[in-house]
């Protein structure tokens, strides 16, 4: 009864290290965390008495915000899940959940090394509260976490000691204002579309939010997945010459670039929204489209390398020897580092070539202005 009628409060510690000295660690023992927890509820108790209805359920862990701020919200999923395992009169009210033999109890609350360089390390919690009593602690906590959550000098203290770190500020946030800071951070960095897609899929997964990014590239957030515009697309749309047409297609793979690392951050897909007869498919750490078959009996395709200066190979074009001419047959967007090699084995085993790349130096457009190949590369 008691997991049916308790209603989550999720909240954080947030914590800046100085700046050069991340923390040594991720996690906190068993132990650790219930030191933790006790200073942390008399901190909370402090600031909003009424958080003693409540349950305070924490996890000894300190993760990046976009290892928090993920569909579904995982951790704090987790975290609530295990707290209401635990029987209420076992816990006095407060339980805490630490590593154990170097693991987390469940594989969610386990933060990774990739993101531990992170300049804010964020250590998740949650205030279990009964329904007649949850809305009115809620607003509570977003007023006075925002305008006094400074923890306590005793709860900065224990952390810089357990943790060997020296801390800048150590504060009390709320989920809300995470997601509030959250979009100041992309907005500050020119990536605000980016925002308004993950906070779709954060807060309403089942609409639909279409936004164009800085440079004009169409994205789409839809059933759990992020659709973007085809860079090929795009291109069909500019005009200008071809040098300036090609700078600015290097500068849309950049920007594409940058939302896939982010989206995979954040654990939401990204693909390329499909078009009439062009089959799309997303892969780790690149995006591939095909326009068209590979003529049997012919000369067989090839791979050819889009180049830009500073981003390496920013698509390959596969095609196909036509006469005087190539046949465009597929584009391949890589993504990631190290998503080269899969991409162009991935297109030597399905035209049946070798995985051998004709490094073209530049971005090579076509006479209708489109990414093409140069037949004479072949010759």
């Amino acid at each position: 009864m008691e997991a049916q009628t308790l209603l989550a409060l999720p909240i954080v510690l947030a914590l800046e290290p100085v700046a050069g000295g991340p923390a040594a660690r991720l996690t906190l023992s068993r132990d650790e965390a219930a030191a933790l927890a006790e200073r942390v509820a008399a901190d909370l108790h402090a600031l909003v008495p009424q958080v003693d209805s409540a349950r305070l359920a924490l996890v000894g862990a300190l993760f990046d915000q976009v290892e928090l701020l993920r569909p579904g919200f995982p951790v704090w999923a987790t975290l609530d899940e295990l707290a209401r395992r635990v029987p209420r009169g076992q816990i006095d009210n407060v339980v805490a959940f630490g590593s154990h033999d170097g693991h987390m109890p469940a594989q969610p609350l386990e933060p990774s090394p990739a993101f531990a360089e992170g300049p804010m390390r964020l250590l998740p919690m949650s205030l279990l509260a009964s329904a007649s009593s949850a809305e009115d602690l809620s607003a509570e906590l977003e007023v006075q976490l925002v305008g006094r959550g400074e923890a306590s000098a005793a709860t900065a203290d224990w952390l810089m000691r357990t943790l060997g770190v020296r801390l800048e500020h150590a504060r009390y946030l709320s989920r809300n204002d995470l997601l509030a800071l959250t979009c100041v951070q992309y907005e500050h960095v020119n990536l605000a579309p980016l925002w308004t897609l993950l906070e779709a899929a954060l807060l309403s997964p089942d609409r639909t939010e279409t936004v164009l990014s800085a440079r004009g590239l169409e994205l789409r957030y839809a059933q759990g997945t992020v659709w973007a515009q085809s860079p090929s697309r795009w291109l069909a749309a500019q005009a200008g010459e071809a040098a300036e047409r090609a700078h600015a297609l290097a500068g849309i793979v950049f920007e594409l670039r940058q939302y896939a690392a982010l989206l995979t951050a954040h654990q939401l897909p990204l693909s390329l929204q499909a078009q009439a007869d062009a089959p799309v498919e997303a892969q780790a750490g690149y995006l591939l489209e095909t326009l068209a078959e590979a003529v049997p009996g012919q000369t067989p395709a090839a791979l050819f390398a889009h180049e830009a200066a500073g981003l390496g190979t920013i698509a390959v074009t596969v095609a196909q020897p036509d006469g005087s001419s190539m046949r465009t047959l597929a584009h391949g967007y890589p993504l990631q580092p190290g998503a080269l090699g899969p991409l162009l084995a991935l297109l030597a085993d399905r035209y049946g070539i070798a995985a051998e790349l004709h490094a073209l130096g530049r971005v090579v457009l076509d006479a209708g202005g489109q990414l093409g190949a140069p037949a004479s590369t072949l010759h």
